[in-house]
């Protein structure tokens, strides 16, 4: 059976081409997700400000902690959008050459159309390790975010039980 080449088969450039456009679109996808939850950050910093102006809040030291958490959640999702916008670049990128590649390789010959090909692999590598360093910085920000529910689900818990012990106790008479 004789091999088709890219060039012979439209179906093969194109796959080479969808794939790096299907990846483009993911990860504005991610991008505008991580957007989001850089956002909700800034309003959960802005909240845990106003605890900190109001003199209710007990407890400085869960408080201040909460703030650390929350800051380098803001951190690890600043890196995350960064790799998710190299991933995007590299991704566009990578749709781009291997356009080029397909449209010009019939017309320059092998040397270019592998050059071009390596190139668009190389920036496909580039977008996935991108969206691999973001999502792992994703998972760390989730992960501080569920410290901070964790904690405050235990505080309404133990204000909650000291309320109820508080009216369950008798009178005194």
């Amino acid at each position: 059976m004789e091999s088709v080449s890219l060039t012979q088969s439209p179906f093969a450039v194109v796959t080479f081409i969808a794939a790096p456009a299907l990846l483009t679109n993911a990860s504005s996808v991610l991008a505008l997700s991580t957007i989001n939850r850089m956002l909700r950050t800034r309003d959960r910093m802005k909240e845990l400000f106003a605890k900190s102006q109001a003199d209710a809040e007990p407890d400085a030291t869960r408080l201040v902690g909460q703030v650390d958490r929350v800051e380098k959640q803001a951190v690890l999702l600043l890196r995350a959008l960064r790799s998710i916008y190299v991933a995007l670049g590299a991704f566009s990128g990578a749709t781009l050459v291997t356009l080029l590649g397909a449209g010009l390789a019939p017309f320059q010959g092998a040397l270019w159309f592998r050059l071009l090909a390596g190139l668009g692999v190389g920036l496909g590598f580039v977008g996935v390790g991108g969206l691999v360093f973001g999502s792992f910085n994703l998972f760390q920000a989730t992960q501080l975010s569920l410290m901070n529910i964790r904690e405050e689900a235990a505080l309404i818990r133990e204000r909650q039980a000291t309320r109820r012990a508080g009216t369950t106790r008798p009178a005194s008479g």
